[in-house]
């Protein structure tokens, strides 16, 4: 072994942990995403039902982004976290994909502003 060989041990934990925290990672992934079916609901078919809305087309509009959003979240922390264990085996380092990450986030700000007007508007 040389100094910079860390032991057998050590590597074998650090990939332990390494597995540990992908498998939160992806739980994390499925949190947000059934976050955003909740809101779904709620912004789609619950609030025009209980408030004074004048108008339902928006609200069941933004809704059904919320829903596809939340789906595609699922999807990619369960696509993600089977691509991290397929580099792991391999013996590779996972990059993250940022255009992806980018793409996620820019969806959640859009639905975060179009929400906002729906409740400034209406």
């Amino acid at each position: 072994m040389t100094p910079d060989q860390p032991p057998k041990a050590e590597a074998v934990d650090a990939t332990r942990r390494t597995r540990l925290a992908t498998e939160r990672t992806e739980l994390a992934w499925w949190r947000t995403g059934l976050t955003a079916l909740a809101v779904a609901l709620a912004v789609g078919r619950i609030v025009p039902g209980i408030g004074s809305v004048s108008t339902r087309w928006p609200y069941v509009t933004v809704g059904a982004c919320f829903a596809v959003w939340g789906i595609a979240v699922i999807a990619y922390g369960t696509a993600r976290s089977r691509a991290v264990e397929r580099d792991l085996a391999e013996g590779r380092f996972p990059k993250p994909p940022r255009l992806v990450h980018g793409a996620i986030a820019a969806g959640g700000v859009a639905l975060g502003l179009l929400t906002a007007i729906l409740i400034v508007v209406d």
